[in-house]
């Protein structure tokens, strides 16, 4: 056996898988030309209709995320903007096999030269919708991955990673793909260690390894020091788990008696099936833009308000919130947000974009005025940057809910906040007095604040939330909220970050908003520090003692 070989990528999904190794070629196919241009076009449009039932066939057996991937491919098939191409180069005298290749190869290479890590991230879906017809055409069955393997591939495609059995175990390990991507989402929720970015990978003479996602390596052929190492890594891990998870159900609270409200960030209202609402202080972010699919119909009133019902059905007297639609940046939605912006981050996103398309936020308002009757709703605006951006919303608000009782319907207005995410608020947040509370955005504010993008590899570094110039806006953020009785709580990824939790109690943050299956980690974490310990100093909590 050869000697361990170790190679470093990027961290994708979490933990440590290990196994045999696995490498997935792209299948080599042919078809026959059959020299005539129109039966060509009806064996490409019969593939492509075979590939799409495929896809609805698949969704049918998959849990909301996989089914919401599916969905975005089947959208993507449907477009004629993907098929044009293809069916034009057909009529000059290729192959249906040659012209989708063709076609698709463009399509490819646009989204990988991409500025917006979101095109990007869907290479792997346009590769995979290529693949899936090209196979229809020429009528070569697929092989399954073999469960437990750990699978080395230069990218895998959304499909291929839905149609394996990961009960098993096993991992990936591959040479480009992106932390962003569709099977990125799919391995985290899955539970699939995931390193991508390894570069070129010459695997020969190896025949096992080890994916350590969250280091963002890949160790061929382990000895056994290094399998030693692993399995002690696994079973700390699994102790740390089981000593976290006694505080699921419990209040939050530091090791001297300080309370700390935890409350939940949610994309879908499936995250919560399962979880009770006593193992958290309520919604803290509902992102209601993963209600309005990329590819798909903007979603109508009903559906928007039946959603949000069902968040406040399920919380019952706890708040409940939802940030209004945040589109735009590294989320854009076909045909709402511009094409191609030059820098999305800092152009028509946001509650900005919300403005400049009030029929398309009037129908969420709706929603949310509805709602609001039902339960302990709030609204949060994102990426608001002066005041008249809230004044606006709330005239609109107002609009709405007397267009609703005019038409008698039950309406009300809930109490309208704000997201800190833009410096401009962060620095003077009393010009912003008359929000209902504010909401901390870590992600964003620490990218404008660094002037480094949050989705670009490169400058990973300095996107630090714990830049000091950072933690003094989110300080002075929180002070004002404490002298002015505004509420402050912060919901970006750093609240569910351990190493963050002294620095955030010694600003004074009481409030935090993390992902379900965060809640655990940061309750413990929280009931092991001395708050009367965490004090600032230099905008860092230094003397926190954990």
């Amino acid at each position: 056996m050869p000697p361990p070989v170790e190679l470093r990528g990027r961290p994708a999904a979490p933990g440590v898988a290990s196994g045999a190794l696995y490498r997935l070629q792209e299948a080599q196919v042919q078809q026959a030309h059959s020299g005539d241009a129109a039966s060509e076009v009806d064996d490409l449009l019969t593939a492509v209709q075979s590939a799409a039932d495929d896809l609805t066939r698949m969704a049918q057996g998959l849990d909301q995320d996989g089914a919401d991937i599916i969905e975005f491919q089947i959208a993507m098939l449907e477009d004629d903007v993907l098929r044009a191409p293809a069916l034009a180069a057909i009529q000059v005298g290729q192959t249906a096999t040659e012209a989708w290749r063709v076609a698709l190869a463009e399509q490819i290479a646009e989204y990988e030269a991409s500025s917006e890590d979101y095109f990007r991230a869907r290479v792997a879906d346009l590769i995979d919708l290529r693949d899936r017809v090209v196979r229809h055409l020429s009528g070569t069955v697929t092989e399954p991955l073999p469960a437990g393997a750990v699978v080395v591939a230069d990218d895998l495609t959304p499909s291929r990673f839905l149609e394996a059995d990961w009960t098993a175990g096993g991992g990936l390990a591959l040479a480009a793909g992106s932390a962003s991507s569709h099977v990125a989402i799919l391995a985290r929720a899955r539970g699939v260690p995931m390193v991508v970015g390894l570069g070129d990978l010459d695997l020969n003479g190896h025949q096992q390894a080890i994916v350590d996602g969250d280091q963002g390596r890949l160790v061929l052929s382990p000895d056994t020091e290094v399998q030693a190492y692993y399995r002690r890594a696994g079973a700390d891990a699994a102790q740390r788990h089981a000593r976290e998870s006694r505080f699921l159900h419990q209040p939050g609270r530091s090791r001297d008696g300080e309370s700390v409200q935890i409350q939940l960030n949610i994309m879908h209202p499936s995250e919560l099936d399962g979880l009770e609402p006593d193992t958290c202080d309520g919604i803290g972010l509902m992102r209601s833009e993963f209600l309005f699919r990329d590819g798909a119909a903007l979603p109508d009133e009903e559906t928007q308000y039946l959603a949000y019902r069902r968040l406040l059905d399920w919380a019952g007297d706890k708040p409940v919130t939802v940030r209004t639609l945040d589109a735009g940046g590294d989320k854009p939605i076909a045909g709402l947000t511009p094409e191609r912006e030059a820098n999305s981050f800092l152009g028509l996103r946001g509650v900005r974009l919300s403005l400049a398309r009030p029929e398309v936020f009037k129908v969420q308002l709706r929603a949310l005025a509805r709602a609001a009757t039902a339960g302990n709703l709030k609204v949060m605006l994102p990426m608001v940057t002066v005041p008249q951006e809230l004044g606006r919303v709330r005239e609109m608000f107002q609009s709405v809910c007397a267009e609703l009782k005019g038409e008698g319907m039950d309406a009300a207005l809930p109490p309208l906040g704000i997201m800190v995410e833009v410096p401009a608020v962060a620095a003077a947040p009393d010009l912003f007095a008359e929000a209902a509370f504010f909401s901390i955005g870590s992600n964003d504010l620490t990218q404008y604040v660094t002037a480094s993008a949050r989705d670009n590899p490169a400058v990973d570094a300095l996107c630090d939330p714990a830049h000091p110039a950072v933690l003094k806006l989110m300080g002075e953020v929180i002070d004002f909220g404490r002298y002015s009785g505004l509420e402050v709580s912060l919901c970006g990824d750093m609240a569910a970050e351990p190493q963050f939790v002294p620095l955030l109690l010694g600003l004074g943050l009481r409030r935090f908003s993390v992902a379900p299956t965060a809640l655990a980690r940061i309750k413990a974490t929280i009931a092991e520090t001395e708050v009367a310990d965490c004090s600032p100093s230099d905008g860092q909590a230094s003397r926190c003692h954990a």
